[in-house]
């Protein structure tokens, strides 16, 4: 007998929860590490040429980035932090790995996930979705340098 497809969601959902929950527990636990070490991005180097290459059919779509916010906030402030600088939960999407990477790299990543690392599969969002949410992504730009003191 096979398992209806909503059970088989709602265990993997608590088994991504409980490992979500676990990890967290060990981070607390350990010495802080520096934002490189924690999330190296490497993710964004898996994505296939093919999608690196893609480009955003929305790029020059004025309303994109607003509507892509609404997404991000809905889907992505969760773990990402209202402002994409990141939490312990998920990285900073403001991060220079971030910000240069393509825009079909960072479309596959949405749609793919990163399971295994928390991150859910949005594939099930509307194609024009995730590509609002990359333009949102793409408009936030680099974080500013923390101010360096004056020493006279």
């Amino acid at each position: 007998m096979k398992a209806p497809a909503f059970l088989v969601r709602a265990a993997l959902m608590l088994f991504i929860t409980a490992f979500c929950i676990s990890s967290a527990g060990a981070q607390a636990n350990s010495p802080a590490a520096p934002e490189k070490s924690k999330f190296d991005y490497q993710e964004l180097a898996r994505a296939p040429e093919k999608a690196r290459n893609r480009r955003n059919p929305l790029e020059n779509n004025t309303d994109a980035p607003a509507a892509g916010r609404k997404l991000f906030e809905k889907y992505c402030a969760e773990c990402h932090g209202a402002d994409a600088a990141g939490t312990g939960k998920a990285p900073s999407l403001r991060a220079d790995e971030v910000q240069q990477a393509t825009p079909g790299a960072l479309f596959w990543l949405i749609s793919n996930g990163v399971v295994r690392k928390g991150m859910p599969v949005w594939s099930r969002l509307p194609e024009p979705q995730r590509w609002q949410i990359v333009r949102f992504l793409k408009s936030l730009g680099a974080p500013e340098p923390a101010p360096q003191p004056v020493i006279n």
